[in-house]
């Protein structure tokens, strides 16, 4: 379901947009637009959806418009022309009023820097949003007992009476995105959050960002110029070039079925195994066995009949509890052994469906049988083969 819907969004810069505008509409380009008219095209009909509890990395070169088009949707920026809805409310409609209201009960925003008051704590700086918040306001208590559990929440428990000048650069954006979560906001809107940490910083970011997004399932816009950041932390990803979206998908959507050749150079060099998962890679079970009710001489018979030599084992309610061999079935029914739960093997390795595929490759260097995939609730999703998986990285242009 749609959080948030926008369409044709555009945003000029100048005096007098309306002739730009009339030839964005034509498909001018935004060189022609600006040597014609002296207005700059900061979006150029950008259209998209952003479901509810998903992360969407809008990303793209500098001037690509990304920052310009995030600011549009909560009308920092006021939009030329197009609509963002937003629950299904315009929010290029809504009067001064109702959308002060709206960017403080809907939105949190986290940007590239930290924007922290160094005079105030960080407990303080982390209920400024509550602090300035319209009607209702909240008592000095509430908020800072929202402030603080927002503080827990990314990690910074027990540091509320630092000032931030006391913090490395991560924790200070930790504190931002505290700050952000303690109005406790539908939508985050993020932008270059991360891009002034150091590498390592921001991989741990991304990590607590995706720790978070875990537990609270917020919907999350996040602006990048840095593909991996896009590939690593969104379920979705829309590339910019010009104010215009090129092209929205999932990050395999993205690097296998490159809209252009802009978005091919865009993506040339990443390696392929690093985005592909145990999901998309992994077929369905030719067969399985089931506790209680098969045997040994069932288990045989489905694998001569698939043509298999090991069959995963489920419980009644598909749990992946085992697997048997063909061998091992056939040395324990030669002393009578009728019972497969004694017959099968139960430390088998397994992956969860987004187990990146760079990571399948050693597991399965070593394995005999097909390597299991399970879902969050232990149930058997599918099976991975080595031929399998090196015929779907070849076939993307990947490396085993």
């Amino acid at each position: 379901m749609a959080k948030i819907e926008i369409r044709d969004l555009t945003k000029i810069f100048g005096p007098a947009p309306e002739k730009a505008l009339a030839m964005v509409r034509d498909g001018r380009p935004k060189d022609e637009i600006y040597k014609r008219t002296r207005h700059a095209v900061g979006v150029n009909r950008a259209t998209f959806d952003v479901d509810e509890g998903e992360i969407v990395v809008v990303m793209g070169l500098s001037g690509s418009g990304k920052s310009t088009l995030v600011r549009c949707l909560n009308r920092l920026i006021e939009p030329t022309d197009g609509t963002v809805r937003i629950d299904g409310t315009d929010v290029t409609t809504l009067s001064v009023k109702d959308l002060r209201a709206l960017r403080q009960r809907t939105f949190g925003m986290v940007f590239q820097n930290f924007a922290l008051f160094p005079h105030r704590t960080v407990l303080e700086n982390a209920a400024y949003g509550l602090e300035v918040m319209g009607p209702p306001r909240l008592d000095k208590s509430t908020r800072r007992d929202k402030a603080a559990q927002a503080l827990a929440r990314v990690g910074l428990g027990g540091w509320e009476a630092a000032r931030p000048g006391q913090l490395s650069g991560g924790m200070q954006q930790r504190v931002g995105l505290a700050r952000a979560l303690a109005l406790d906001p539908d939508i985050l809107l993020m932008d270059e959050a991360f891009s002034a940490l150091d590498p390592l910083i921001r991989r741990d970011m991304q990590d607590e960002l995706l720790r978070l997004q875990d537990d609270v399932r917020k919907t999350i816009v996040f602006i990048s110029h840095d593909l991996d950041e896009a590939l690593k932390i969104g379920d979705r990803i829309v590339l910019m070039r010009d104010g215009a979206v090129v092209q929205v998908g999932t990050p395999e959507d993205i690097l296998t079925s490159p809209a252009d050749d802009y978005v091919a150079r865009f993506v040339a060099d990443v390696d392929i195994a690093r985005v592909l998962t145990a999901g998309t890679v992994m077929k369905r079970s030719e067969a399985v066995a089931v506790l209680g009710v098969d045997g040994p001489r069932t288990a045989l018979r489905k694998m001569r009949n698939h043509a298999i030599a090991t069959l995963f084992v489920l419980d009644r309610n598909h749990k992946l509890v085992g697997l048997v061999t063909a061998d091992d079935i056939a040395e324990h029914m030669a002393g009578g052994e009728r019972d497969l739960a004694v017959i099968m093997r139960t430390d088998i390795t397994t992956v969860s469906t987004d187990t990146p595929a760079s990571e399948l490759i050693p597991l399965m260097a070593g394995l005999p049988h097909p390597l299991a995939v399970t879902d969050e609730r232990g149930r058997l999703a599918g099976v991975i083969v080595r031929g399998l998986l090196l015929g779907a990285l070849a076939e993307r242009g990947g490396n085993a």
